[in-house]
């Protein structure tokens, strides 16, 4: 997994809070990151209908959705985002001792299984949840 799932979801709770139009500059600035990676991640949600943009000096990103119809799930598949993955397999298929030559497929099996599990948990979680939970504490501030 990398950090836009991160920049993601936090862009589209802000944006969803705010309900207004916001540049790449304003969201990096409340995400803590630069806005070129803003604008990278946001156009992936773009793609995926997640979000709409407006052009022109009052432009930048809007919420168009019913954040509690928008799970954590839609937003990793707009990013095909991977959350348990490995990139090294340990042992090699050549060789003739089993456990080495069946190590990476029964570890990929697992990370794949694991991943799965991930995803049905993420399809659970709305945009509204994640509000939700950043305001139940000061209710007083929403």
């Amino acid at each position: 997994m990398t950090s836009e799932f991160t920049i993601a979801v936090h862009a589209l709770v802000f944006l969803s809070h705010k309900g207004t139009v916001y540049s790449s500059e304003g969201l990096a600035e409340n995400v803590c990151t630069n806005a070129a990676r803003i604008r990278k991640v946001m156009a992936k949600l773009k793609k995926a209908d997640l979000i709409k943009t407006k052009e022109g000096a009052e432009g930048g990103y809007l919420f168009h959705r019913d954040a509690s119809e928008v799970n954590l799930l839609m937003i990793a598949d707009a990013l095909q985002a991977s959350f348990v993955t490995t990139a090294w397999k340990s042992g090699d298929p050549e060789k003739d001792c089993l456990v080495s030559s069946g190590m990476a497929g029964v570890m990929t099996e697992i990370y794949d299984g694991l991943d799965q599990r991930c995803r049905e948990r993420l399809k659970e979680i709305t945009i509204s949840d994640i509000e939700d939970r950043i305001f139940a504490s000061h209710p007083d501030k929403r």
